[in-house]
């Protein structure tokens, strides 16, 4: 039996709220590459509920104290809310090195609300496979899944594999608007969050350089154009128009089949990944004929693993 007394389907997850979705998580690590994992991650993935807010951006920037407010924002709606914080890894255990857990400081009682720490590994910063997987169970047991990315590295590309509306926040007087720019960052957010608007002027001034670092980049292929939105979550302001930004991206993503559309790309951006890691350009060239539908990704990357091992 894949879990502990014998919860192996998001139903049952459901039902069994945080503990079981805990003992989900935990089942992530240790029991990989297993049918049983695969069957109900594939599950997950049929049986998304959550929108998934992608949460990304320098350190300092006050990602935690926005979350805490985005959090409180959706307890208030009476929303089930999970949140994964992605940190880098500690070199000696291979665990998450700054716990969000800790920084969040949320309320332990409310069952309705679940935080997990989870170690980027080896992906500098960015999201694992044990992260993405997390990610998918996480969206089909809660309403509304957070997923925090230290900004560093490769993170900012890797948070769009799993979200649905990606948030990039930036602090005033950072120098961070040119650095993203420069970097071809700036095509990546659905939105953009200035944090710490209580800065006056130099917020302004952040703001009118974000937006134009969007103006002068590369035009995204879908039309939606990223709004920036002034956000002080210490006083308060803004959030009510952050909030209307992430929800309007909501809605434009399930006109025209968007968002089905999205998440089918995401699920075959899984599988090329993992064999990417663990098959190198060789085992991305030869899965052309076995990647499989993408309707069950994790089953599909575990056919392939076997095929690879078996022949090599």
């Amino acid at each position: 039996m894949l879990l502990a007394k014998g919860i192996a389907t998001i139903g049952a997850i459901r039902e069994g709220g945080k503990a079981a979705l805990a003992r989900a998580l935990a089942a992530i690590e240790t029991a990989q590459d297993s049918e049983e994992l695969a069957t109900l991650l594939d599950e997950a993935t049929a049986n998304a509920k959550a929108h998934v807010l992608g949460v990304t951006g320098p350190p300092g920037v006050g990602k935690s104290t926005l979350m805490r407010a985005l959090i409180a924002q959706g307890r208030a709606l009476g929303l089930s809310v999970a949140v994964l914080a992605v940190d880098p890894s500690s070199q000696r255990t291979g665990g998450a090195l700054l716990g969000d857990r800790t920084r969040l400081a949320t309320d332990p009682e409310d069952d309705k609300l679940f935080v997990r720490s989870m170690a980027a590994r080896d992906r500098l910063g960015g999201l694992s496979d044990h992260a993405v997987a997390a990610a998918v169970l996480m969206r089909a047991v809660a309403d509304l899944v957070i997923v925090e990315t230290v900004g560093i590295g490769q993170s900012e590309s890797d948070v769009a594999s799993v979200a649905d509306t990606v948030l990039l926040c930036i602090q005033p007087g950072s120098g961070d608007s040119l650095q993203f720019m420069k970097a071809g960052v700036m095509e990546l957010p659905d939105l953009v969050a200035v944090t710490k608007a209580d800065m006056g002027e130099r917020a302004r001034r952040a703001l009118a350089d974000v937006e134009g670092a969007l103006s002068l980049a590369a035009r995204r292929g879908d039309g939606w154009r990223a709004p920036v939105v002034l956000v002080s979550a210490t006083a308060g302001t803004g959030l009510e128009e952050l909030a209307g930004a992430v929800g309007a991206h909501r809605c434009w993503l399930d006109e025209d089949r968007r968002l089905a559309a999205k998440r089918r790309a995401q699920a075959l951006d899984w599988i090329a990944d993992a064999v990417r890691q663990r098959w190198g350009r060789e085992g991305l060239r030869r899965i052309q004929f076995l990647a499989g539908d993408a309707e069950e990704p994790f089953q599909a990357m575990l056919r392939i693993n076997r095929k690879f091992e078996l022949f090599g």
